[in-house]
């Protein structure tokens, strides 16, 4: 049997399936693969693995004729019909765990450097405008004492709440179920979406992207936050009215935003780059050594058990 990796990972994945005796072949080039390419190189593939930026729609799965699963090297599965792959007999997979501390710290390391201003203050030294202590410059946000806001108090979401009442915020969150050992351990309280985006200084996004949370956060929801509020998101671009928000931004509506993902990725809007009060990573979140490696073991662990007739061990379909 033979497997297609549709761009390069880490080198764990591949020792491990041609340990297990299967062929693989992975996308040459370093870059996204198109849909053309796709097809031609996954066709014959008895199972594919993939990353979040590959669409598989219904003509590449139609296409996929020998295929038996699609292990998604992320723990999100907005790029995978995974209704119609279902209906074809293909299993889907995802990475969730492994990557939970990776992304909840990377949500914390964006809080921090919106709040306390920290790329205007490094950018000030690297021109070399620094002269000398002044009271009033680049004066931030102190975490202490104000009211964290949750949205999506998942794996990720709860991580890092965690991590920020070390700061001593107050934890409230916004979750379609309510989270009883979560509240007891950090003393958070459920709110409704609205009472969060009303109340909460700091804001931070932890949904899956699918039908209900498309643009859940609109213009009358970004209406909703305070002055300073921040706004932070490391879960899904299209989750936010993005141009609402950077007209909110222009106007210092708020204090500041951090992204990690946006609505039209990889594209990013051009007025984003001109603006001073936000920051901007290239979606890094799972992006550690050790988390990325677990990834690539976990679609291969997926990818083996599948092939063998034996259960997925994180499917999603």
């Amino acid at each position: 049997m033979n497997i297609f990796i549709t761009r390069k990972i880490p080198t764990v994945a591949k020792s491990l399936l041609v340990k297990n005796g299967f062929e693989v072949k992975i996308f040459s080039q370093d870059r996204v693969i198109s849909k053309e390419e796709l097809i031609k190189n996954a066709k014959k593939a008895n199972a594919i693995i993939c990353t979040l930026t590959d669409k598989f729609d219904h003509d590449i799965i139609d296409s996929l004729k020998n295929c038996k699963i699609i292990a998604n090297y992320a723990v999100g599965f907005n790029n995978i019909d995974i209704e119609y792959a279902k209906s074809k007999g293909i299993i889907v997979t995802n990475t969730p765990n492994v990557l939970t501390d990776a992304t909840a710290e990377i949500a914390v390391s964006l809080i921090l450097t919106c709040s306390r201003r920290i790329v205007e203050a490094e950018n000030f030294v690297r021109e070399k405008k620094f002269k000398g202590w002044e009271p009033l410059l680049f004066e931030g946000i102190q975490l202490s004492g104000k009211t964290f806001g949750l949205v999506g108090a998942g794996r990720i979401g709860q991580a890092t709440a965690k991590r920020i009442s070390g700061f001593g915020c107050k934890i409230i969150y916004y979750n379609k179920s309510k989270k009883p050992e979560f509240e007891n351990k950090l003393n958070a309280k459920k709110v409704s979406l609205n009472k969060l985006l009303s109340t909460a200084d700091i804001i931070s996004l932890h949904l899956p992207l699918n039908e209900k949370t498309d643009n859940l956060l609109d213009r009358e929801k970004l209406e909703l936050l305070k002055p300073n509020a921040i706004l932070v998101n490391t879960a899904r671009g299209e989750i936010v009215d993005e141009k609402y928000l950077i007209n909110m931004l222009k106007k210092n509506r708020m204090f500041s935003a951090g992204f990690d993902v946006y609505e039209n990725e990889p594209k990013i809007n051009p007025e984003l780059l001109k603006l001073k009060n936000v920051v901007l990573l290239p979606h890094i979140g799972s992006a550690t050594f050790e988390t990325r490696n677990k990834m690539a073991e976990l679609v291969a662990k997926n990818v083996i058990n599948v092939l063998n007739g034996k259960r997925a061990l994180t499917p999603v379909n």
